[in-house]
Order: structure tokens, then sequence, then C-alpha cells
């Protein structure tokens, strides 16, 4: 696996590197380090040379620190990629221009207007088209949840990921929440019958996605701790259910949306990011059913 690794030197971003080296067999890290001058003000004015000896000498003490980090994770040391502009920018630059299966990042887990403010990894996951991984706080990479939805999303995403993580010695969850037919309809005059029979319906259909799931699991003979079938709204759920099992990871399926659609509805990998600090693996699919 491939990996790009965005840090600015903080000890949020070398959790994220702690976290997944825990999780992965085998893995290439590029590190990229982006000294944002875009948010001082006008009025300070920089000469083009102190700038760019500034910038340079910043970025390169960043990377040895990464390097660092890297090595003692036991991951594999790839290219430094330094810049100075847009870190977003130059992030997905580098994304595009190579092969990388994912971008790894920390964040800070703002909420409201200060994660508006300034959320790089908002910016990039509303943007990529390549897998995120996500880490807000050093944990200990013991609990996986694995979510499904019965789609072909979500069978491609345990595909990509479970042959390249270390499950030996780790407690796998598998969840499935059906939505409440109460909250689908205007109507409260539906069938009391109608309704307990559309519930028998999502439970075989729960059952049957898990066993999927499961199914995919015993190929690389790895145990499965608990399977959960909920109901209610489907990002609250999972979001409850990493607190209360106090879960570390959390991988997640995301198909591929423009990314004002991305911006605009409020998806369920969305919430979740949002709202829990377990690491999230964003995982893109090629199939949007």
């Amino acid at each position: 696996m491939k990996i790009l690794f965005c840090t600015d030197g903080s000890k949020i971003s070398f959790n994220a590197i702690h976290n997944i080296s825990n999780w992965l067999k085998d893995a290439i890290v590029d590190t990229i380090c982006v000294i944002d001058w875009s948010i001082l003000p006008d009025e300070i004015a920089l000469e083009e040379s102190n700038f760019n000896n500034s910038c340079a000498n910043i970025a390169d003490t960043i990377l040895n620190y990464a390097e660092e980090e890297i090595k003692k994770s036991g991951l594999k040391i790839g290219n430094r990629i330094k810049n100075c502009g847009s870190a977003i920018e130059s992030i997905l630059e580098q994304s595009t221009n190579e092969n990388y299966d994912l971008i790894l990042m920390g964040s800070h887990g703002k909420k409201g207007l200060q994660k508006w403010l300034g959320s790089v990894s908002e910016g990039i996951i509303n943007s990529s088209n390549i897998s995120d991984y996500i880490a807000k706080e050093k944990n200990n990479t013991n609990k996986l949840l694995l979510t499904t939805d019965g789609t072909k999303c979500s069978l491609e995403v345990i595909r990509k990921t479970i042959p390249s993580m270390k499950l030996d010695d780790k407690e796998v969850h598998i969840c499935m929440v059906n939505e409440d037919p109460n909250l689908l309809f205007l109507d409260g005059t539906l069938d009391t019958n109608w309704l307990l029979d559309i519930q028998k319906q999502q439970k075989i259909y729960a059952a049957r996605a898990i066993e999927d799931i499961q199914s995919i699991l015993t190929e690389y003979n790895i145990k499965v701790q608990s399977t959960t079938i909920l109901s209610g709204i489907p990002a609250q759920k999972i979001i409850d259910y990493a607190r209360v099992n106090e879960i570390d990871l959390i991988i997640l399926g995301s198909r591929n949306k423009s990314k004002l659609d991305r911006f605009l509805t409020g998806s369920v990998s969305k919430r979740v990011l949002e709202n829990v600090v377990s690491d999230i693996w964003l995982v893109r699919c090629s199939t949007n059913n």
C-alpha cells in the first residue's frame, strides 16, 4: 500500500502514523509538509528569498522528524515533499500526480465555525477521490468496526482493506443499521402490519449483508467478536455504537459523489467523522451501488 502522509509537525498528525502502523501489514509512506503562508495578513510583506529559505527550512525540520516517527512505527519511508502555499491545493495536486492508495491525516476534531474556518482534512475529504484515513488522538488500535449497508460498495470496501490489515489480535465488530420505517414516511396512518412486514424484511436483508461480510473475513481466517443489527438513523447509531464499545477504528464506504454533493448532503460518513474520537478509514467505492 502506498500512503501520502500529510503533516504540519503537530502531535495530532503523528498520532495518525502511530495508529495506522498498528493496523497495516506493510506500507510505503510518502510525507508531504506544506508551509501555508496564505493565512498571513496582506500588510505583512516577506522578501521572496527570505520566504523561500524560511519555508524550506521549516519544512525540512518537520520532514526530518516525520521520518523518525515513520521509522519507529515500522513502516517504510518513501519520498519527502515540501511546498509553500495552500495546503489543500498542494496535497490534492500531489495525490493526483502519484498513484496513492490512501491519504493519511490528523484532525483536531473541531466543530461548527471553527472547523469550517480552517480544516485541511475537511477540504481534502470533500475534494479527493482517494481513500482517506483520519486520526484524532492516539488510541489502543485494538477494536475495529466494519459497517455495511448491504450494497456492492460495502463488499468492495472490505475486499480493499482486509488483505492489507493486521487483524489476528484485534477485536472485530460488524454493524448494520436499518432505517426506521416510521422515519421514512410522512403519512402517520400507515398500516401497522405493513410496517411490521417492512421491519421483518429489513432484518432478513441485514442478516444476509452481515453474512456476506463474514464470508470474506473467513477467507482470511479472521474471527468476529460481535455482529449487530440496529434500527434508527444510521449515522447516529454508528456514533453511539462506537462510543459505547470504545471502538478505535471505523471503516466506512464512500460513493463517488461530486464535490458539491459531498458538501451539501449530510452523509453518514461526514456525520460520523465529526462526532467520534475513533479513527475513520473512509474508502472510496468504484461503484455507486
